[in-house]
């Protein structure tokens, strides 16, 4: 068994200092002296998919990161680690533990998942270790993982057993409560516009040091198409994880950010809209794009329909939000909400229907992000 420190030490020598993640009994001490240490950053995520994407768009930002979880959660994880972490190469430290290990007496629910964790990392090509319960293992686990992520650009994952760090304390106050935001309805019935001609206003609108994050699908592909900068980075899978990717950069970055993100993605995450709210960064700027159906894959309806976004996020706590189904009002809500008091989001119901013809990126995933990443450092 080791202390917290005797871990965390070690790692923000080596630059690690921005953990998220989704708690654990067996992660309890860690989490804890996280939260605990002035030093560390520590955001609490909604899920552990979520806890991911915010990890890679610290890593965008510069910082080096850390996503824990318990093995149950390994699950939601996969995606992004499969269709984010992998074409884009984006490294970063995963800890995650060992519920249902063999000769363990644990929940019924963590029996299958502890008997495939190592396999189910192997599968998804995720190197992975067992986390170190001796001071001395601890220089030598960080070393291999540092040289795994350097030379295939790939996470690299610990898998802990119960008791392996000692208890710890939370020093923790209760979080204040968001201030009242403030929400406009500026719908009007008028025509909807389509989705190209709101992303030409974005790139209108959107100030020139503006890092921009399209969401998977045709809102990436139609933005490459109408201009491809180096500030934009296209998610070509992890559908609903960027606005999460916005919150790692924005939480890392004095960029302004702008994530455009669908309907069919927001609904696939809403969880992320508290983590965002909670966490406020005062830079970012959340658009939902929203013509009511999976555009990507035939026009299939969406519940949107029935959905306020902007109203959603006024609840989970934005500081501004707009609803609008209007070029011209979705064009004063861009002004405004890059004004206004942050994180803002702004709803914009459009028509269905995509650009044509409509092209794809032209470059590699993995160049985009060095290319963005490159960009937020300037």
């Amino acid at each position: 068994m080791i202390s917290a420190d005797d871990f965390l030490r070690p790692a923000r020598a080596r630059g690690y200092d921005f953990y998220c993640g989704v708690p654990c009994s067996f992660l309890t001490p860690l989490i804890n002296r996280v939260i605990s240490d002035p030093k560390l950053n520590y955001v609490g995520a909604a899920s552990e998919g979520e806890a991911v994407a915010i990890a890679a768009g610290a890593w965008l930002a510069g910082r080096k990161s850390v996503a824990m979880c318990q093995n149950s959660g390994l699950g939601n994880m996969i995606n992004p680690l499969t269709s984010l972490n992998w074409p884009f190469r984006i490294p970063g430290l995963i800890i995650v533990t060992w519920r249902g290990q063999a000769g363990l007496k644990d929940e019924p629910q963590h029996e299958l998942m502890g008997e495939i964790t190592a396999e189910m990392l192997d599968v998804i090509r995720v190197p992975h270790a067992p986390f170190p319960t001796e001071v001395s293992q601890i220089q030598a686990t960080l070393e291999r993982a540092e040289t795994s992520m350097a030379e295939n650009g790939l996470p690299y994952a610990l898998i802990m057993e119960k008791g392996s760090v000692a208890a710890e304390s939370l020093d923790q106050p209760p979080p204040p409560a968001p201030p009242s935001g403030f929400f406009e309805d500026r719908t009007n019935g008028s025509e909807r516009p389509a989705r190209a001609a709101a992303l030409k206003a974005v790139l209108g609108c959107a100030p020139d040091d503006a890092a921009i994050i399209a969401t998977t699908g045709k809102t990436g592909r139609e933005l490459f198409t109408l201009e491809d900068r180096r500030q934009q980075l296209y998610q070509v899978g992890s559908m609903g994880c960027a606005s999460a990717m916005g919150l790692g950069v924005a939480l890392n970055s004095t960029r302004p950010v702008i994530v455009i993100d669908g309907d069919g993605a927001a609904l696939m995450k809403m969880g992320t809209l508290a983590t965002i709210a909670a966490y406020a960064p005062q830079n970012l700027v959340h658009l939902i794009l929203d013509n009511g159906v999976h555009d990507s894959t035939g026009g299939q309806a969406t519940v949107s329909p029935g959905v306020s976004f902007a109203a959603a996020a006024q609840a989970c706590g934005y500081r501004t939000s707009y609803l609008c189904d209007s070029l011209a009002g979705f064009e004063e809500s861009m002004r405004d909400a890059l004004a206004a008091a942050k994180p803002a989001l702004i709803h914009l119901r459009t028509a269905p229907g995509s650009m044509s013809p409509l092209g794809r990126p032209t470059i590699k995933p993995a160049e985009v992000a060095r290319r963005f990443q490159d960009f937020l450092s300037s």
